[in-house]
């Protein structure tokens, strides 16, 4: 199995691309965390404990640490892996949205038992474990495959993200991006995640006399953005299977050409969004990139760019660009 390079932070870590490929009598056992796999290219085999899940692009699985699994690819794979060191992932709460919405929980998918018989059982198989940072490796004389049935709420899922039902405002202004998070890891701190998976979905967008894409924005969360497939509606060249970093209180937004397309678009007229998916992991804690992902040659080194040639448009002068100011897309937000 290999790796691409990984993002450390106090309680999660970020692995970015993931090819995976193990052998039939291998499997792995990560301990104490929780794993949350998003693919972007390929279909993968996931072999757990509880039984089998397959995995396509635009789904998603969570392994809870201590289970054991193994991957196969039977074709060229990648995708992200967000490791979780501390707490588990849960459903936001819908408030007043109500009942339904957002990741429905009749969407989340649990493996049939299903275990290892016969000569396929037998032989020696290599445990590999992760424990405080370092793999470690075992040798067993059967597979570790060999749950017969369970039952219980401990145990991996997968879910498929064109299942995500989209809320939106229907009025005026860009909410805030958590109106589309997935899946969230609460802190001791109310309001504050130690981890947020959030999507970005085909959704209508009819807000009027508003600036339709997310707004200029500081916070206090650290925000790595993905993509799965398409294009992104705030920024043009963001290539799926690529990633952008925008650590905590540093600005950022839309760059020059969606910002121009969107202050001279007509918002009395809905538009759909359909043309790809992106993803965001949000986390309070605050990222540290290592250096091979710093020295690489595929980074973009201009990404900065894409704020260049942003028009000034605010005039003081000009009556009724006071009272607009209040409006202007630009805010410091917590999640």
């Amino acid at each position: 199995m290999s790796f691409g390079f990984c993002l450390l932070i106090r309680f999660v870590k970020l692995r970015h691309p993931l090819p995976a490929k193990m052998g039939r009598s291998c499997g792995l056992f990560m301990c104490p965390f929780l794993f949350l796999s998003l693919f972007q290219m390929g279909v993968l085999e996931l072999r757990t404990e509880m039984g089998r899940l397959t995995l396509s692009p635009m789904e998603i699985c969570v392994i809870p640490c201590g289970i054991r699994f193994s991957v196969d690819a039977s074709e060229s794979s990648r995708g992200y892996v967000f490791e979780l060191f501390k707490g588990h992932f849960t459903l936001p709460s819908l408030g007043p949205i109500g009942a339904n919405g957002l990741a429905n929980p009749r969407d989340f998918l649990y493996p049939t038992a299903c275990y290892d018989t016969g000569d396929e059982s037998l032989g020696q198989w290599t445990l590999i474990t992760k424990f405080c940072g370092s793999f470690f490796t075992a040798h067993t004389p059967a597979s570790p495959f060999d749950v017969v049935a369970w039952h219980g709420n401990y145990a991996p899922y997968k879910y498929d993200l064109e299942r995500f039902c989209a809320v939106g405002s229907v009025s005026y202004d860009h909410l805030d991006p958590s109106i589309y998070t997935v899946l969230t890891c609460p802190s001791e701190i109310p309001g504050e995640a130690i981890a947020d998976f959030v999507i970005f979905p085909p959704r209508w967008m009819c807000m009027e006399h508003s600036f339709r894409p997310p707004y200029f924005h500081r916070n206090v969360m650290s925000e790595l953005m993905g993509m799965i497939h398409g294009s992104y509606d705030a920024k043009t060249g963001f290539e799926p299977g690529g990633v952008s970093l925008h650590p905590c209180m540093i600005a950022h937004g839309p760059d020059a050409e969606t910002f121009e397309k969107a202050s001279k678009a007509d918002t009395s007229k809905p538009e759909k969004f359909e043309g790809g998916l992106a993803f965001m992991f949000e986390t309070s804690a605050v990222l540290k990139v290592p250096e091979a992902a710093r020295e690489a040659a595929w980074r973009d080194r201009e990404y900065q760019k894409c704020w260049e040639g942003l028009p000034r448009l605010f005039d003081p002068t000009t009556p009724g660009d006071l009272v607009a100011a209040a409006a202007l897309p630009f805010a410091v937000s917590q999640s």
